[in-house]
């Protein structure tokens, strides 16, 4: 099985938990950050990854980044030489009137890169009166990108709602995009790159 704890601890920040990632969607999340709480829930649900995290720390952005590290760090470790995977993943997801399309290669090469099919679409109001901003959800998945080595590059289609609504549909089309992205296809016999490796 394949799985890896989540461990981070800084002056800054304390970081715990563990992902699998062949589980079930089976989570117990304790950020601090209730709006994080529940991206990373429904992330792990619909990816059906097992998600454990519990983290303590100073300031809001110390404990975001940290825990898109933390988690990208066990991620990558999780999947080991990455033989045998699909490496690549693809989802366009519906809620309401919002359409976020997600598209991953577990490539070794960070890179996160957002596009709008809209200009209008607004992405500077708050996650459900919190604190909690669009520019926090960027802060953990550049994170996240860069210590998972994956490429991430997300469409907002229509953003006809609110700032939750374009939030979840992401982070519910990244754990679908991931979990096709890892899974095992057996007529892959070692790693999915004609060079033979994938950092």
């Amino acid at each position: 099985m394949r799985k890896e704890k989540i461990l981070r601890k800084t002056n800054e920040v304390d970081i715990k938990g563990e992902i699998v990632i062949d589980g079930r969607g089976r989570t117990n999340i304790k950020t601090g950050f209730e709006p994080l709480d529940h991206l990373l829930t429904v992330f792990a649900f619909h990816g059906f990854f097992d998600l454990n995290i519990e983290a303590k720390g100073d300031l809001a952005h110390h404990i975001i980044e940290d825990i898109g590290i933390a988690l990208g760090r066990a991620f990558k470790s999780a999947l080991g030489d990455k033989a045998g995977i699909n490496r690549y993943g693809s989802f366009s997801l519906v809620m309401d009137r919002v359409v976020v399309e997600v598209n991953v290669d577990i490539s070794g090469r960070p890179v996160l890169d957002r596009k709008q099919m809209q200009s209008v679409i607004d992405l500077n109001g708050v996650f459900d009166n919190t604190s909690f901003t669009f520019k926090h959800a960027e802060e953990f998945l550049e994170a996240f990108v860069q210590h998972a080595g994956l490429s991430l590059v997300y469409i907002i289609k229509s953003g006809e709602g609110d700032l939750h609504h374009i939030l979840e549909a992401l982070f519910k089309a990244l754990g679908k995009a991931l979990d096709q992205a890892t899974q095992i296809d057996k007529r892959r016999k070692g790693i999915p790159s004609t060079k033979g490796i994938i950092d």
